[in-house]
C-alpha cells in the first residue's frame, strides 16, 4: 500500500472496544490518545520511530520480529514504516527546494 493522500477517521472494534485511528497505510496507523499522537503500528502501542531506530542501528527485520513478536510485528508491516519515512523525506526535501 502506498502513502495515502487523504486519510479519514476509522472506528473497529477491538477486543470488545472501540479502536479509533488515521491510517497512514495498511499497517502504520496515527490513533488519538495512543502514544501522544505519534504513528504506530495498527493496534499496538509500538511506535514506528522505534522500528526505524532499529533498522538503522543494522537490526534485522527478523531480529525486530523476534524482539516485538507479541505485537505480531510482519515484515511486510516493517518495510510500509521505511516507505513512509521514504516519503516523509522525499516531501521533506521537496518542500525545503520549493
Amino acid at each position: 500500500m502506498t502513502v495515502l493522500d487523504r486519510t479519514e477517521l476509522v472506528i473497529e472494534t477491538r477486543g470488545g472496544e472501540p479502536y479509533a485511528y488515521y491510517p497512514l497505510g495498511e499497517y502504520i496507523v496515527v490513533a488519538p490518545g495512543v502514544c501522544g499522537g505519534r504513528p504506530t503500528f495498527k493496534g499496538t502501542r509500538l511506535e514506528a520511530q522505534v522500528v526505524l531506530d532499529l533498522i538503522a542501528a543494522d537490526w534485522s527485520h527478523e531480529r525486530i520480529i523476534d524482539e516485538y513478536r507479541t505485537d505480531q510485528l510482519t515484515s511486510e508491516a516493517i518495510a510500509e514504516a521505511v516507505r513512509l519515512a521514504a516519503s516523509a523525506l522525499r516531501r521533506s526535501a521537496a518542500a525545503i527546494a520549493a
